[in-house]
């Protein structure tokens, strides 16, 4: 005993290290069996948290191994029944698709004893169903009367004995036939849903290959700073930074982003993604253990676990339901026992269909289901969606508040200018103390400032700055050789010197920043930063949806202006120059005068606003430890268009949990009117209650199912009807073209995909993702399968060949969004879109959508 307190000591004693085990537990039918197994497992010593995902049937323990282990906590389960068993994280469960062989004998004894009308002895084939048959259920019904449990299997065990009691075996074998099989049925179900949470589990590969001896290894001992080789086709085994190669990276599966991403040296490259065509040398930023993508799946465990407003309305409502049905199921059974009726035989009945329909699992399960589907695909569509209750409160948005800088633009300033006022002071000292100053910060103004201190040859050293405070809103303080250094907007200014800012000649859309030394205003610089391509297109769906868009910037209103006139004044409301408190009293304004509102930032300088909104959205998975802990839901990617997307998806959440409430509570109503009305069916009630949670189930898998949240951006080539509706082009001859690849149409030659980075009003060429990112003003086509490309010239928006004259843009004429409007003329017509000119583009199977909207694919040369 000693030895054994010594022992037990040690190990306390010792660094704890928690692991994180899953366990299958078939025994959970609903949220009852929640509390029961927080009950069991919570008082265990060594287990730190329990989440329990009730659709997939999954319990997810954190514990310490020293102390408890994995299978000691599947004993404790299974002292209770509840059929638990260890499964490896991110190990797909194998499911028979086929009935167990004893459901299909009863079904087929069953069935011949539907001819006892013909052959009155074939009746007793339905007892033998039974025999068959009841054995699985009544033996989990006196498990569940252990765990003083009334569920659905007591409830059913009790019908079937009613139903041989009464003599009647056709309805207790029907009972017992529907139950099971419908059981059967679900489970199928469940498992094709929680078939999503599977692959989120193991999108990341088991081994990683080391750069520098090519030795294979488990990605669980590649430390950080270690260099990992990733060949074309391979999965990114581990988090990193490119050291070396330059390459393609299929990021959909994170992010939800549909064409690969560019990478070269110092891109950042993510667990789990693919590699298309090149080489990358990958160094290390995280373990195995916090990965994006691990800390992706994290959170959707832990938002299956959380319940929002609506299910814990139904939980409470639940908790009353199955006790008032029961004890009134008693008195209809008793009554005309007590009142010696005629026919006691039809109470008794009637108080069975009553038990039957006793069970509430359609009902609890309408909710719970809806959002475990509508969070795996939120999390497919690159979205983290910290549980249901954020869907609930996203359904009913009425306002979208958008931060500027990071959010509707890129977040990537340049230097326009940079002036001294100060002649003692030389540019090269100023530089080097406001780049030393600011390589400490991380607001994207200061790596502005930094890269151009490097493109004028000075670079900073940051072990100079001996105190360093950010002044939110404002701007930051250093002190640099002995020197008090402010660098900020305009209140910067007024907080470090007493003389007024002075006015700088005006620049549309700069941002400018002053520097004060001693009191003295000794330097100012201007910046200039653009849109995100698609936030347009983002606030023009929003605003589809009835949701107002709205401005919150601590930057200058002529900057917020020009911003504005950027996106074509898209924006409903705009307040600029704010501090970090002015955008949460905004928030709270439009909240209480517009209804529920959604905040949208970069997780960094607003997260007061992003946790005062109702709604707190936070973008990029760069940001991913910040933005997780302020935000409510978190983009993968920087795409604001998946922000209506995330409002239609809540949408249609939010209406298939009514209909799923609407459908539980109809059909137990319509079993209720038929037996007081004087059809008390047995098997009705069974199918009613059984059969709902399927349809419950197979409903709520509608959202798992649907490829097309939202109308797609660019995707197949085809006319602007086409492409609105996501879909291929119909050829000349009405035939579909296929779609060979994602969100690319496979015509007679493949075209290639026409791809944008460009802001608006920029030229919008076609050309593959890697020469628009090199070049953003190159075109470059490509011609049928295995000939020769080309690189073609780009004038007022549109490609033309260099052999063609030169586009001629007519004054009064504008190019908007890639293609040449009316004023555009052009020899070679297919590359222009105009009034005189949009039956024949219609016309062409290599135009990707009409002129106002969409991108305009000129005609693909050959040699």
């Amino acid at each position: 005993m000693e030895n054994d307190e010594i022992l037990k000591a040690s190990l306390l004693n010792k660094k704890k290290s928690y692991e994180k085990s899953n366990f299958d537990v078939l025994g959970i039918c609903c949220t009852k069996e929640v509390f029961l197994i927080e009950g069991i497992l919570k008082p265990l010593e060594g287990v730190q948290d329990v989440s329990v995902i009730v659709p997939s049937k999954t319990v997810v323990v954190v514990h310490d191994p020293l102390l408890i282990s994995a299978s000691q906590i599947a004993a404790s389960l299974n002292q209770v029944k509840l059929e638990a068993s260890i499964r490896a994280y991110g190990e797909e469960k194998i499911l028979n698709t086929w009935p167990k062989p004893y459901i299909i004998a009863f079904g087929l004894l069953l069935v011949v004893s539907l001819f006892k009308n013909f052959y009155p002895p074939l009746g007793w084939f339905a007892l033998g169903a039974v025999i068959i048959g009841f054995p699985p259920i009544f033996l989990k019904s006196i498990t569940s009367i252990r765990r003083l449990s009334l569920d659905m299997n007591i409830l059913m065990a009790i019908a079937v004995i009613g139903a041989v009691a009464l003599g009647d075996y056709s309805e207790a074998g029907t009972i017992v036939f529907l139950f099971t099989t419908a059981e059967w049925l679900e489970t199928l179900a469940r498992h094709k849903a929680a078939s999503g949470m599977t692959s989120l589990m193991s999108m990341t590969p088991q081994k990683a290959v080391l750069a520098e001896t090519r030795e294979v290894v488990d990605a669980e001992k590649v430390s950080i700073d270690s260099l990992i080789a990733v060949l074309a086709g391979e999965i990114v085994p581990i988090d990193g930074v490119v050291v070396d190669g330059r390459s393609e990276v299929d990021e959909r599966t994170l992010t939800g982003e549909s064409f690969p991403v560019p990478k070269q040296p110092g891109s950042q490259v993510w667990a789990g993604t693919q590699n298309i065509d090149g080489y990358l040398c990958v160094r290390t930023t995280a373990m195995a253990e916090n990965l994006a993508v691990t800390r992706m799946v994290r959170l959707v465990e832990e938002a299956q676990s959380s319940r929002s407003h609506t299910q814990r309305l139904i939980d409470t409502c639940v908790k009353y339901y199955t006790p008032v049905v029961v004890v009134l199921a008693a008195g209809v059974a008793i009554l005309p026992l007590i009142m010696k009726m005629h026919n006691p035989k039809q109470g008794f009945l009637l108080a069975l269909v009553l038990i039957v329909s006793a069970c509430p699992c359609a009902l609890v399960l309408s909710t719970p289901i809806a959002y475990f589907c509508a969070l795996l695909k939120a999390a497919q569509l690159g979205l983290l969606v910290k549980g249901g209750d954020v869907l609930e409160a996203l359904s009913q948005v009425k306002v979208a508040a958008f931060d500027k800088t990071g959010t509707i633009t890129r977040g990537e300033f340049t230097i326009r200018e940079f002036h001294v006022f100060n002649s003692d002071i030389s540019l090269e000292t100023l530089l080097y103390w406001v780049s030393s100053i600011e390589s400490k910060s991380s607001h994207p103004m200061a790596s502005a400032l930094v890269e151009y201190a490097r493109s004028n040859s000075v670079e900073q050293n940051t072990h100079d700055v001996k105190e360093f405070i950010i002044f939110p809103g404002e701007g930051v303080f250093g002190q640099i050789d002995g020197h008090d250094i402010f660098i900020g907007n305009r209140r910067i200014v007024v907080r470090a010197s007493s003389q007024a800012v002075p006015s700088i000649a005006k620049m549309e859309g700069v941002t400018v920043g002053y520097v004060v030394y001693r009191g003295e205003l000794i330097g100012a610089f201007t910046l200039s930063d653009s849109c995100r391509t698609g936030t347009e297109e983002a606030i023009s769906e929003l605003k589809s949806l009835v949701i107002k868009s709205v401005m919150l910037t601590g930057d200058s209103t002529s900057a917020a202006n020009f911003a504005q006139n950027q996106l074509k004044k898209a924006l409903e409301e705009i307040h600029a120059e704010l501090l970090p408190a002015d955008k949460v009293h905004v928030i709270n304004d439009l909240k209480s005068r517009v209804g529920p509102t959604m905040m949208i930032g970069d997780g960094m300088n607003d997260a007061h606003a992003l946790a005062t909104a109702d709604v707190g959205i936070s973008m990029g998975v760069s940001g991913f430890a910040v933005a997780t802990e302020t935000s409510h839901v978190t983009l993968m990617s920087n795409d604001l268009q998946k922000i209506p997307e995330a409002v239609v998806l809540a949408r249609r959440t939010h209406q298939i949990i009514l209909v799923n409430i609407i459908l539980s509570i109809v059909t137990k109503s319509a079993v209720f009117c038929l037996a007081f009305a004087g059809y008390p069916l047995l098997w009705a009630a069974v199918l009613a209650d059984v059969g709902t949670c399927l349809l419950v189930i197979l409903h709520s898998m509608m959202l798992l199912r649907e490829e097309e949240v939202i109308v797609k951006k660019i995707g197949c080539c085809g006319s602007k009807k086409s492409m609105n509706n996501g879909g291929c082009l119909s050829g000349s001859n009405g035939s579909e073209k296929s779609c060979s690849k994602p969100n690319c149409c496979d015509l007679e030659a493949q075209v290639k995909q026409c791809h944008s980075t460009l802001e608006s009003n920029s030229s919008s060429c076609c050309g593959t993702k890697e020469e628009v990112g090199n070049d953003e003003r190159a075109c470059l086509k490509t011609s049928h399968a295995k000939a020769a490309t080309k690189t073609i010239s780009c004038q007022s928006g549109c490609c033309i060949s260099p052999t063609k004259k030169k586009v001629v843009e007519k004054e009064g004429s504008s190019a908007q969004k890639g293609c040449c409007t009316d004023g555009v003329e052009s020899t070679e017509r297919g590359g222009c879109c105009g009034k005189s000119y949009k039956e024949e583009v219609a016309r062409k199977e290599n135009c990707c959508g009409g002129c106002e909207t969409l991108m305009e694919v000129p005609e693909i040369i050959t040699e």
